[in-house]
């Protein structure tokens, strides 16, 4: 088996493939419903103020300020009720000296009030209001465009839609929005030993279930792409080609798992021109990229691993979305060797602000994935971190 000449740095490596991947121009409008998780494709400025004009932030009494400033509990200032608004009505008196509107929370302040004065400050008797408190001007009042202004912008593009993001949309009227094109990711898994469904006789002869295409079509997913499997191809050079240069046709990135290092049976990285082959990451090291295709490793862990240091950020630049990364700072909960020379990978469980390590390390070892919810990158320079020391980890 070959060796690798060079192990291009993780950051340099990172840094070619993203200025050799451009973005995605196509953009489409989906109802809102069916816009969670999609990329804004532009700016999303608000039509409307919000809200559209002064209103109640409490039950209670539209009123004059100035009308109650001198009220107390012992000696209480009274009002008279011109008039009494029911959720979503408006009122057609006008609030004038001594004079007071109930209404709910919501309802349009009426001409001449300046302030709500809440239920419970007050007592009534018939049609008289005994306030025991007073209001400043504007208490209780949220006012017009408090929330939103016309033409503020709501929404950045490259913003990944979150059901908040929704929330606004909708109550600004709008019923759709622009979302960027879902980029196409082709997978195809390479592998003569592998097989698709449970079969205990092959098992016993050697065969391994292959688990590496459902975890990408979720990563992808994940990361707002659109993932078409090819299938799993045996180790036959000439298959292994025509199935690449189908996916580079189809696709805008492509995935390929397995016959990424030097091996006699190692094809995949044979049929595109890399940009870089072999780098500092660990687990995962033998990972090329080039022509929109990632050769990747067979192992889940260092597939999984690989996806997370390269495929996604790949599929952020496609799509043109930011934020996609959430980034805590925590303590290790021991101590975390690494080698130098090496970017390391690490699997971390996050809670209560502390970060442990994932004992299980190899690179074909599933558990590991389903007992993390995040890792650390320990760079090149380092030979790891103490017990104790804060490290950022990234969650997935």
């Amino acid at each position: 088996m070959g060796e690798f000449k060079r192990l291009t740095p993780y950051r340099e490596a990172l840094r070619m493939m993203l200025e050799d991947i451009k973005e995605i121009p196509d953009a489409e409008e989906v109802p809102l419903d069916e816009a969670l998780g999609r990329v804004v494709a532009g700016d999303v400025a608000s039509p409307i103020d919000s809200p559209p004009f002064d209103r109640a932030a409490v039950d209670g009494y539209a009123v004059r300020a100035e009308d109650t400033f001198q009220a107390r509990e012992y000696s209480p200032v009274e009002l008279r009720i011109v008039d009494e608004v029911p959720a979503g009505g408006e009122s057609k008196a006008r609030v004038e000296p001594g004079t007071a509107v109930k209404l709910l929370t919501g309802v349009k302040i009426p001409e001449g009030a300046n302030a709500v004065l809440m239920q419970e400050m007050a007592e009534r008797e018939g049609g008289i209001i005994k306030v025991l408190r007073p209001v400043a001007p504007g208490q209780n009042v949220a006012m017009k465009g408090e929330d939103v202004r016309r033409g503020q912008v709501v929404l950045k593009k490259g913003q990944i839609l979150r059901p908040q993001d929704l929330a606004i949309l909708k109550s600004l009227g709008f019923k759709s929005v622009k979302v960027k094109r879902k980029p196409r990711v082709g997978i195809i898994v390479t592998g003569s030993e592998l097989i698709e469904d449970f079969n205990e006789e092959a098992l016993n002869r050697g065969k391994i279930l292959e688990s590496n295409s459902i975890m990408l079509r979720g990563l992808v997913k994940q990361y707002f792409g659109e993932p078409v499997f090819y299938g799993v191809i045996p180790d036959e050079e000439k298959l292994i080609g025509e199935a690449i240069r189908r996916a580079r046709e189809e696709n805008d990135l492509v995935l390929v798992t397995g016959g990424s290092a030097f091996g006699d049976m190692d094809f995949a990285h044979r049929f595109v021109k890399l940009l870089f082959h072999g780098t500092t990451i660990k687990p995962g090291r033998p990972i090329g990229y080039g022509e929109r295709v990632f050769v990747m490793s067979g192992y889940p862990a260092a597939v999984f691993a690989q996806f997370h240091l390269y495929v996604k950020h790949a599929l952020a630049k496609l799509a043109g979305a930011r934020n996609y990364e959430v980034r805590v700072r925590a303590r290790l909960t021991e101590r975390t060797p690494s080698q130098l020379g090496r970017a390391e990978f690490v699997k971390v469980w996050y809670g209560d602000g502390k970060a442990q390590p994932v004992k299980k390390r190899g690179s074909g070892i599933i558990s590991s994935l389903v007992e993390s919810n995040g890792y650390i990158l320990i760079p090149e320079d380092s030979e790891g971190y103490l017990e104790g020391e804060e490290v950022e980890v990234v969650l997935y």
